[in-house]
């Protein structure tokens, strides 16, 4: 996904087929207020993965039982009730794959953590039988013939892919203004905490489903914000690795500079657990090659409560000031920093936003080349970006009835990689977000990270007008391809608010250790009351 850029306002970054679950539409329409007992009443709601293995190590649950709650989840309260509207598409062979690792584990074999344990995928990624479409009814009968290289990597730890969810068509990167959290194949992704506030994207459905338990945890993917803004309006950690780190083979692409897919879990635990999971060399992704000797495969061992103690901070003040309750509550995170150890200091990321132009410029170009390469080679029902332009304009009705296409046009209009234009824009933009952005603010002070708000609390659903973003905090990450995380920080009117932790390439254990001594001493995050909307205060005239 492609997250707002100040320039373009771009927020990118059982099976449901041609006519998807378009009941949920973008408009703020009358959801019935499902009463906070309701989720509470779900036995695996809030259930971290560790716990999820323990019970199931002690024999007090199967992977099969486990799997078919979290269905039966999906039935209650994605398809029916708040219909939240964030899986699209339901594995068939879910519990299949769940009695299988079920004999494993009566032979004595556990595969590790994830053993068992069902988890969800964003709807640009290959997972066979299901189809891979980006939200979008061109690609609805986009069946791959190959598992995604992380989705590989997660059959190997002996997860259960338990479905696909919704997103921001095309990742966000169709029109400068869509609406986040709406496809045409999947309709309308809810916010859990409020259902006529946004959920972000463009990992929209990965964001909502692992706020309301509809799984243990998701994969998102991100080309700028895609996996902390949604995270961030949902109550949850999301981690953005540094690109390279994971493979995007299988995954629809937009930038090769920097696209990359990273976990969604409701606590720093269970998302190092599935980072862990995901990370590795990938001979079809030549990006991942500079991981070798970098990436290690136990995040989880890096957890510790004690981890912001002599630790460096800069605050990235110049990143605030989009929203005043996002403000007060990093001052309020950053005083809980001080008193766990850590030295704060301001700092300036001296190059902010410069890069806005050159990044578009280079997003255009990579996805036009991205795009055709995967449809071409997986097989797509289409097989061009102009393909697809063609299919939506003949289908306008439903696949455009809100915003259009200006992105594909700008983008078909390119050409290729090896074009001056492209090769400055690329140097350009990475140089002054990365050596000249963040490297240059993390040296000024030797610091261990950087920190901002995320995002500001999530907006209105606003169907003809698009997404109303306010202002972000992790851009600079997202084009210097570099790690971040966010951790929930707080709440505005009960909705959720992340703090972004941003350091240099391949830090992703330092990160993971500030993130998880944050989150032990702060312990934020809440669990979503599905209420129909924010209750307001109002004023006696």
């Amino acid at each position: 996904m492609l997250k707002t850029l100040p320039l373009a306002t771009l927020l990118l970054l059982s099976a449901c087929q041609q006519t998807g679950k378009q009941d949920a539409t973008p408009a703020a329409t009358a959801a019935a207020k499902v009463a906070p007992a309701a989720a509470d009443k779900f036995a695996f709601a809030e259930v971290g993965i560790d716990e999820l293995q323990a019970r199931m190590g002690r024999g007090e649950l199967t992977s099969r039982a486990l799997t078919q709650a979290y269905l039966d989840r999906i039935a209650t309260i994605d398809d029916n009730g708040p219909k939240l509207n964030a899986v699209i598409e339901a594995n068939p062979d879910a519990l299949k794959q769940a009695d299988a690792l079920d004999a494993e584990r009566k032979a004595g074999r556990v595969r590790g953590p994830l053993h068992g344990v069902p988890i969800l995928l964003k709807d640009n990624i290959d997972a066979p039988p299901m189809a891979n479409s980006a939200g979008s009814l061109a690609l609805a009968s986009h069946h791959p013939r190959n598992d995604a290289f992380l989705v590989a990597r997660l059959r190997e730890a002996g997860a259960v892919i338990l479905g696909k969810t919704n997103l921001s068509e095309w990742a966000n990167f169709r029109s400068s203004r869509s609406t986040s959290g709406w496809s045409a194949r999947g309709g309308q992704t809810r916010n859990p905490y409020a259902l006529d506030r946004s959920p972000c994207g463009s990992s929209s459905g990965s964001g909502s489903a692992v706020a309301a338990s509809l799984a243990a945890a998701a994969i998102g993917t991100e080309t700028d914000g895609s996996i902390i803004c949604p995270s961030s309006v949902a109550g949850l950690v999301g981690i953005k690795p540094t690109v390279g780190l994971v493979s995007r083979s299988g995954i629809i692409p937009i930038s090769h500079s920097q696209d990359t897919a990273g976990p969604m879990a409701r606590s720093v635990s269970d998302a190092a657990i599935l980072l862990s999971a995901i990370v590795g060399r990938d001979d079809a992704d030549p990006a991942t090659a500079e991981s070798t000797g970098r990436a290690i495969f136990d995040y989880h061992a890096r957890l510790n409560a004690d981890g912001l103690r002599g630790a460096r901070i800069g605050v990235l003040r110049k990143s605030m000031g989009f929203h005043p309750a996002a403000d007060a509550a990093l001052e309020r995170s950053l005083q809980a920093m001080r008193q766990a150890g850590a030295i704060v200091v301001d700092v300036d990321l001296p190059t902010s936003g410069q890069w806005n132009e050159a990044e578009l410029d280079v997003l255009l170009y990579e996805f036009k080349h991205g795009v055709n390469n995967y449809l071409a080679r997986s097989g797509a029902p289409i097989g061009t970006l102009a393909g697809l332009i063609e299919y939506n304009r003949q289908n306008a009705r439903t696949e455009m009835p809100y915003f259009a296409q200006e992105l594909f046009d700008r983008a078909q209009a390119k050409g290729t990689l090896d074009e001056i234009a492209y090769i400055d824009a690329r140097s350009k933009a990475r140089r002054l977000a990365g050596p000249e952005g963040i490297d240059t603010a993390l040296a000024s002070a030797q610091l261990d990270a950087l920190v901002a708000p995320a995002t500001a609390p999530a907006w209105l659903i606003d169907p003809v007008s698009g997404d109303h973003f306010l202002g972000e905090g992790y851009g600079a990450a997202a084009v210097a391809g570099t790690p971040s995380i966010t951790v929930p920080m707080g709440d505005h009117l009960g909705l959720p608010m992340g703090i972004v932790f941003m350091g240099p390439a391949w830090s992703e254990p330092r990160l993971i250790e500030l993130a998880y001594a944050f989150e032990q001493k702060t312990r934020a995050r809440k669990a979503p009351q599905f209420l129909a909307t924010v209750p307001l205060a109002t004023s006696k005239g």
